[in-house]
């Protein structure tokens, strides 16, 4: 072979390598650029203290804008209301006159009511729930400026006892439940107790507690007012038929003014996956033969409320979806993917084994069945055929905890997630 030709194809292999790995380095910037916007401070977690469901609903519609997403309705927004518990204000405890620090030590239960005062220790004894002697002194206690102290495996023995144990609750100034940890895991909850209740992990309580001091402010809102982000490429072929591509962008928010969670890994990951796909099906020459719908639902950790509501109020008619992915906790990936869904559709989960296969993108994916822990969940319920992603593997993310953070990411096999759902969507 003559020198010229094979130097010639080395140039042209050499430039096409260094033209193809910026645009890629470009992609994972975007990425990542996308989640830190998403577990900014600016957008309070993106719960529901201080609207930050909001403020990022109004980032994601600029981007599907920027995309140039259609839309079925006046700014890709499906409106909708909830009951939630908000937490925007003071929240503190110190025990024995010693401050715990919010996130690290102690965070509020989700449905914390509001309460401030100090209190004597009033430690329950496990035998309350068993012996009659010792309920009879539990009922016959002044819990007056007092505070309950009961570890987690009991708090629900202790939330079931009878009527007259419950007013007796009634009269201490809050309920302390002491975690066993590792670490503690926040909630977001649409209902509220009648006193406040904050979690403590055990190895920051100390052994002989004595006095509590606390305060937290939080407020049910029965009506609030939150909403889906919603937008669509028209299919080239069968428009009338759906894709649809859903991730969760809502997040715990605040407890407090100064604690928030991040929530980049639950669930800034999926949707910054989603945001990558609708960048790529909205090039014209990546244009789907089946109208694709990009669903960023709220509410998901208000117990699905926003996918729910969703079924019950569908943009298109829900037998018209072929197939529905939804994408949830993207972040690692080192032990491969896990489908919910996988076993109730074998058909299409051995598709996607073969396609995995075939590229050589992840170590393994594995199944699951039916199980209601995430967007696609309602969807099932009406019939839609789907399956939830989620990455497996990976020791640097929190989840539901303050340290959720973009930092923490290592993003191992995002491109390769993105590249299966690509050539899953090509393949139904």
């Amino acid at each position: 072979m003559p020198l010229l030709p094979m130097r010639q194809r080395l140039l042209q292999s050499l430039c096409l390598l260094l033209f193809t790995f910026p645009a890629f380095a470009q992609d994972m910037a975007r990425v990542r650029e996308t989640i830190a916007e998403l577990a900014s401070p600016a957008l309070h977690g993106r719960g529901y203290a201080f609207k930050g469901d909001s403020l990022a609903a109004r980032y994601l519609q600029q981007q599907f804008a920027s995309i140039g997403l259609q839309s079925f309705t006046p700014n890709y927004q499906q409106p909708f209301t909830l009951p939630i518990n908000i937490l925007d204000n003071r929240l503190f405890l110190r025990v024995n006159g010693k401050p715990l620090v919010a996130g690290v030590d102690f965070i509020a239960h989700g449905a914390t009511g509001a309460g401030q005062g100090d209190g004597k220790v009033y430690a329950i004894d496990t035998m309350l729930l068993q012996d009659v002697d010792e309920s009879q002194d539990f009922l016959s206690y002044n819990f007056k400026n007092r505070v309950i102290v009961v570890r987690d495996r009991h708090f629900k023995d202790l939330l079931s006892l009878p009527q007259i144990f419950q007013e007796q609750i009634l009269e201490a100034e809050a309920i302390i439940v002491l975690k066993p940890g590792p670490k503690l895991m926040g909630t977001v909850l649409g209902w509220q107790f009648p006193f406040p209740v904050l979690e403590v992990l055990e190895k920051s309580w100390p052994t002989k507690a004595k006095k509590v001091e606390l305060a937290v402010d939080a407020r049910l809102e029965e009506k609030y007012q939150s909403q889906n982000v919603i937008g669509y490429i028209k299919g080239s072929q069968k428009p009338d038929s759906f894709v649809v591509i859903t991730a969760h962008y809502d997040h715990l928010g605040h407890q407090g003014k100064d604690l928030y969670f991040p929530g980049a890994h639950d669930n800034a990951s999926g949707t910054a996956m989603l945001l990558e796909l609708a960048h790529w099906y909205a090039q014209p020459q990546n244009a789907p033969e089946y109208s694709i719908t990009f669903i960023a639902f709220a509410a998901e950790e208000a117990s699905l409320l926003g996918s729910k509501f969703y079924t019950e109020h569908p943009l298109f008619p829900l037998n018209n979806i072929k197939f529905l992915l939804n994408l949830d906790l993207l972040s690692t990936g080192e032990e491969g993917l896990m489908v919910v869904n996988g076993t109730v559709f074998p058909e299409q989960f051995t598709l996607l084994q073969q396609l995995n296969k075939q590229h050589q993108l992840l170590p393994q994916i594995k199944s699951r069945g039916k199980a209601a822990n995430s967007d696609h969940y309602y969807f099932t319920e009406e019939g839609v055929p789907a399956f939830f992603f989620y990455t497996l593997g990976g020791t640097t993310t929190e989840y539901h905890h303050p340290k959720d953070t973009p930092n923490t990411l290592p993003l191992t096999k995002f491109k390769e997630v993105f590249t299966l759902i690509k050539a899953f969507i090509k393949a139904l």
